[in-house]
């Protein structure tokens, strides 16, 4: 099984951060506008969220794998719910490389997988190079296009 870049660790640990910036900023919001909260409560959320969010990260990437073995892309992730994902070629519509503002600070970049399918009919393997997320979209549409040449009727 792959493991992702190490620098996924840094793109998820700055969400972090920014999602507990906003949360501080609301508790601010709502102490100012409506109840008076003691002065260390809008800190504290800060770095509850942060230590909480920069851990989660830090467990994500130890427990984050994929795997293109012949017959399909294999996927393990999740911190409190481990979710094996299978996704076989014959079912693979199209593939893109992708990468958010942060993931170009940090020189990474994401595959998107979508599938045939109605529900959640997309998986993405991030933390990835940007030539590693290419070679990857390039090698699942090669085998996506031999599978669908198999199962052709």
């Amino acid at each position: 099984m792959n493991r992702l870049h190490p620098r996924i660790r840094v793109v998820w640990a700055a969400k972090a951060a920014v999602t507990a910036a906003v949360l501080a900023v609301l508790v601010l919001v709502v102490d100012r506008l409506a109840v008076d909260l003691p002065v260390w409560v809008p800190p504290a959320v800060f770095l509850a969220v942060l230590i909480g969010g920069v851990g989660l990260a830090l467990v994500r990437y130890r427990v984050w794998r994929y795997e293109v073995r012949e017959d399909a892309l294999y996927l393990e992730r999740g911190v409190f719910t481990r979710v094996r994902t299978v996704v076989p070629f014959v079912r693979i519509q199209h593939v893109d490389s992708s990468r958010g503002p942060l993931e170009r600070v940090v020189g990474l970049a994401s595959t998107v997988v979508y599938t045939a399918g109605s529900r959640g009919a997309d998986v993405t393997v991030p933390g990835l190079t940007p030539d590693g997320a290419d070679d990857l979209r390039e090698r699942l549409k090669r085998l996506a296009i031999r599978a669908e040449g198999e199962d052709a009727v």
